[in-house]
Order: C-alpha cells, then sequence, then structure tokens
C-alpha cells in the first residue's frame, strides 16, 4: 500500500534513532597510574553529536549517537549493542590497524553490514551507510577483503588526515583547525547519508552469537565454494511456479515474495562480508566426471570447503538427480548444505512437497546426516525464510571451514589448474583462485 506523503514526513519527524554508532577498537591500558586510553575517542564522540545536534532537529533527551563506552559486564551491554547496531542510521568505523584485529569490531561490521544486505535484497535500494573515518594512519593493504568494497575518500579531510589520521589532527595543537574542519565534514556526511539514503531498522542480532567480518589475526587467505543446485524455467516441470526461476541456477530466487535479489548473489555478498573469498558455480554447469589420477599426492591435494545450496524441486530431473547423488558418495567432510524451502510458496507444502523431501533424503544422505549433526540443522531441514537463511549461512560456513581444517592437508594442490573449482574430489583439486573482487557501494 502506498504511504501518503504526509505519513511520510511524520515518520521522517518522528524517528529519534541515533544518527551513528561509532565502532571503535579499544586501547588496553598500559604503563604506570594507567589512566584512559580512549579519551581522546571519548572527544570525538562528544564534538560529533555536538554537531549533529546543531545540524539536525533532534529533540532534546534523543541521542545523536551511540558508543559503547560507558558498558560495563552486567548491565546488558550485548542488547544494547544488538538494539543500538539493528536501529543507528548509520554505521562510522573508527580505522586503525587494532581496529581489525578486533573481534567486537568484527561482529559490529558485520551485525550492521548484514542489514544492509537485507535492505538491498528486499528493493530498498545500495546503501551507503558506512562511512569510515581514519582514527590513525592505514595502508590499503592491512584492509580486510571484507572491507575493501567500501570506499574511504580521504582526500576530501586532506593530506594531514590521510597522513596522521583524526588521532594526528586531535593530539597536535597546530592542527586544531583540521581537527574541528574534519569532524564538521564528517558529521555532515553522516546526516547527509542518514537523510538521503535511510537504512530500515531490523531485528536486533544477538550480539554473542554474530560472526567477526574478520578473519582472525596472523591467519591467510580464506577461500571456499558455493555450487548452486537449482533448475531453470526452462528445466521445471510445466506445473511449476516460474517466479523463482531464471535463465540460469544462478538466477534462483526461492524467497521471491521477500526479496528482489537471486538467493547465490545475496549468499556470495554475505560470505564475502565474513572476510572469505568465494567462488560460485552452477552444478548443472560442472563437469560431471573426469579422468581418473594416479598421482597419490593429487588425490590427497585439499579443495576448499564447500557449501551447496540446493532446490528440492532440481531433483525432478532424473538425470541432475543421478548426478546429486554421485556428488553426495564423494563428498569430503567439509561440503555442507544448506536446503532454501519457502513457506509462503504453496507449492512446497503438500504431498508433492513430501515427495520431493523423501527423494532428497534418499540422493543426498551422506550430506543431510551430516549437516544434522551441527548445531544449524534448521540448514538441511529446509530454512523457510530469507531472515532464516541469513542468520543460518554464517553457522554452516564456519562449520565448513572447521572441517576443512580438521580433515584435509595442508598442501596446496600441486600445478596450476584452470578449472572450475569441484567440491567433490575423487579426482582432481581445484585451483586456490582468488574471487576477493571490489564490489559496489560508496560511503
Amino acid at each position: 500500500m502506498e504511504i501518503p506523503d504526509r505519513d511520510l514526513e511524520r515518520e521522517r519527524v518522528s524517528d529519534n534513532r541515533p544518527y551513528f554508532f561509532l565502532s571503535y577498537a579499544h586501547t588496553p591500558p598500559w604503563g604506570p597510574g594507567g589512566g584512559d586510553p580512549d579519551h581522546w575517542v571519548q572527544v570525538l564522540f562528544t564534538d560529533l553529536c555536538d554537531h549533529i545536534m546543531a545540524l539536525t532537529d533532534l529533540p532534546a533527551g534523543a541521542p545523536a549517537g551511540f558508543m559503547d563506552r560507558e558498558m560495563r559486564s552486567g548491565d546488558g551491554w550485548p542488547e544494547k549493542l544488538s538494539e543500538n547496531l539493528a536501529n543507528c542510521r548509520v554505521f562510522v568505523p573508527l580505522f586503525s590497524p587494532r581496529y581489525f584485529t578486533s573481534e567486537s569490531c568484527g561482529r559490529e561490521w558485520f551485525a550492521f553490514n548484514e542489514r544492509i544486505l537485507r535492505a538491498r535484497a528486499t528493493g530498498s535500494g545500495a546503501m551507503a551507510s558506512i562511512v569510515p573515518a581514519l582514527w590513525t594512519h592505514i595502508d590499503y593493504a592491512q584492509l580486510p577483503d571484507s572491507v575493501r568494497h567500501i570506499h574511504v575518500n580521504h582526500a576530501q579531510f586532506g593530506d594531514r588526515y590521510a597522513a596522521n589520521g583524526i588521532y594526528g589532527l586531535i593530539k597536535l595543537n597546530r592542527l586544531r583547525d583540521e581537527y574541528e574542519e574534519t569532524v564538521l565534514g564528517l558529521a555532515q556526511r553522516i546526516v547527509q547519508i542518514a537523510h538521503e539514503s535511510p537504512l530500515p531498522s531490523s531485528r536486533p542480532r544477538p550480539y554473542e552469537r554474530t560472526p567477526s567480518a574478520f578473519k582472525p589475526r596472523g591467519e591467510g587467505p580464506r577461500h571456499i565454494h558455493l555450487t548452486v543446485a537449482a533448475p531453470t524455467r526452462h528445466s521445471i516441470p510445466d506445473h511449476r511456479d516460474m517466479r523463482p526461476y531464471g535463465e540460469d541456477a544462478q538466477d534462483w530466487n526461492p524467497y521471491h515474495s521477500e526479496s528482489t535479489r537471486p538467493l547465490p548473489a545475496l549468499a556470495e555478498e554475505l560470505i564475502r562480508s565474513l572476510d572469505y573469498r568465494i567462488t560460485v558455480s552452477s552444478f548443472d554447469d560442472e563437469d560431471p566426471g573426469e579422468d581418473p589420477v594416479t598421482d597419490d599426492a593429487e588425490k590427497a591435494a585439499p579443495s576448499h570447503p564447500g557449501i551447496l545450496l540446493i532446490d528440492r524441486w532440481a531433483l525432478s530431473d532424473e538425470e541432475r538427480r543421478r548426478r546429486l547423488k554421485a556428488f553426495d558418495t564423494n563428498a569430503r567432510p567439509w561440503v555442507s548444505a544448506i536446503v532454501p524451502w519457502n513457506r509462503a510458496d504453496i507449492q512446497c507444502h503438500g504431498e508433492e512437497g513430501r515427495q520431493l523431501a523423501e527423494e532428497l533424503e534418499r540422493t543426498l544422505p551422506v550430506i543431510l546426516e551430516r549437516g544434522r549433526r551441527t548445531d544449524s540443522r534448521v540448514a538441511v531441514n529446509g530454512v523457510p525464510t530469507l531472515k532464516s537463511f541469513t542468520d543460518v549461512l554464517p553457522a554452516v560456513v564456519a562449520h565448513a571451514t572447521r572441517q576443512y581444517l580438521k580433515h584435509a592437508e595442508a598442501h596446496p594442490p600441486p600445478g596450476p589448474s584452470l578449472r572450475r573449482p569441484r567440491l567433490t574430489g575423487p579426482t582432481h583439486s581445484p585451483p586456490q583462485l582468488d574471487s576477493g573482487s571490489d564490489h559496489g557501494g560508496e560511503a
């Protein structure tokens, strides 16, 4: 239903959510006498709030921003963090080398970025709601893969800002004017983004179960492969609703009543936001068989951890069903599955839905049983909504990675290869492809 303009205006006027969430890495105390190592972050936060109160019509008592400085364990701080991450309008991470080694900062980034991805999936457009600021100088090479798609325009605040960060500007008296100009510009940017690209609030994500967007310190690049087993609109049964399907399996959109985007594309972005390099292929495009390998070292060479994203309607094709059964027989322990199953799709219920569920059990008994031995068994039992999917995907990625580290040998596959990565791996193992390409979004 279309909302009248006056209602939209009333909604905007009554929007008293914090304009920004300041995400920063806590500096550990050190030295005799201690002191407050994050005093200057508090100064920045206060100055930003002062500017935003002057630039907007927020009423007295409404929070201009949020930071966790005053929180202490036992005061419900995880709930407060989650609530503010779910409701604030703009996310402002303070970039520094310490920031990208902080698990807390990684969780905050992931929770907010997930809001952006869900908003895009539901047709709210491309959000530019992450506005980074340099706390100290950091080289581009130090940024995790998961954040490199965010555009950071250092030039607008000058060379000294790029060289010293806000910390350098605030600490040096001779740069005080540049500090004031930088902070005012940052506040103006926050207000502009909040008004021009309003990000809907979401249900708070439990903070303690939120994954980090940054891989652990010292860990090398992480890779994962996603295989999509779904029919196209040309290969579904005649009576099947065509709306979830496209020209390719990767166009599959089972939650089409909720999302405007294909599910594999959303999954790819969400996995990349976990600091993984990801490759994606359609199951129908993979080579169903290759020549046996006689070299024992090549047989033992590990592939990437992998996820099979499968539509039960893919089983309506006999040849695909046969190949999926062979896939299951040869699947390595680090191959997991997710079975999206839209509860709003009436064709997924009733007798036909039950038959397809039973056929899936006969086709993929090994992978499904492995999935049911984890805490994320909903992934293989049927994921009913888009939110359930975005909730369970990080857990499945983490499980597949743990299994890979537990079972796979540490050496890389011998020799270069140009073939698409394969998950079954009874023969050649795939190359380690780097797909950490930049994607859109400007902040």
